[in-house]
């Protein structure tokens, strides 16, 4: 028959060993403790720190101990839930044998890793920067002219121009197929050869006089039988 409260005593004996300044008893009935995990420091002396709380089952090894994050320093929600699901996973994997000394060894490389992560994003967020500024910065310069992309601009206009020239040569072509010479047009509208008589017959003869402009001619004294009469003179007489 396994004696459990053996095997979790010695457990208990060998943790406070091993990590003497961050295991803590927080009871013995059930007994509970904590142990604080810390990162190594990373390249700004940065770390990560969390703080694991179990709690013995009465037939712990051969089942599973009870754990939660007690509490933790410059975690992300998204790490301290990585942890939790880490600590089931190993958990698990190691069940019926004492496991505190694997778990909370689990825990301290994920933390490195964090911090590992936290450098990386933190290399890549500056160089995002770097990149925002760079674009900025050409914006406002505008493009630096150079031979190979003023001629690779050139041959792209001088395509794009002969297009357009080849568009309207063939615009024009269409067009002039469409358009009707003047034999053509005569010969489409009959009514074309008979239109000028027409308008001769409808009115063309017709000529209005302005009897107005004779009304005076009576008033002049005129001898049409003189050998000398010059109509052109009637206007030096009034002079």
């Amino acid at each position: 028959m396994t004696d459990y409260g053996e095997e979790q005593r010695n457990e208990l004996e060998a943790i406070e060993s091993i990590y003497p300044d961050s295991f803590t008893v927080l009871s013995e009935e059930p007994t509970s403790f904590t142990i604080t995990v810390t990162s190594d420091a990373g390249e700004n002396d940065e770390t990560v720190q969390v703080t694991l709380k179990f709690t013995y089952v009465e037939k712990y090894p051969d089942e599973l101990p009870l754990w939660e994050i007690d509490s933790q320093e410059n975690l992300e929600d998204s790490d301290t839930e990585d942890i939790l699901t880490l600590l089931k996973q190993q958990a698990e994997e190691n069940l019926g044998m004492v496991m505190i000394f694997t778990l909370v060894t689990a825990v301290q490389e994920k933390l490195n890793e964090i911090v590992d992560q936290m450098k990386s994003r933190r290399e890549e967020e500056t160089r995002r920067r770097e990149r925002e500024a760079e674009e900025a910065e050409k914006a406002f310069q505008g493009t630096v002219v150079t031979i190979e992309n003023f001629l690779s601009w050139k041959a792209q206009f001088e395509q794009e121009m002969a297009e357009l020239k080849r568009k309207k040569q063939k615009e024009e072509e269409q067009s002039g197929k469409n358009k009707l010479t003047g034999k053509q047009l005569f010969e489409r509208d009959h009514n074309l050869d008979t239109s000028d008589i027409q308008f001769l017959e409808d009115g063309g003869n017709s000529v209005e006089v302005d009897e107005s402009l004779f009304q005076d001619m009576d008033d002049l004294d005129l001898d049409e039988d003189d050998p000398d009469f010059d109509p052109l003179d009637l206007g030096s007489d009034e002079d």
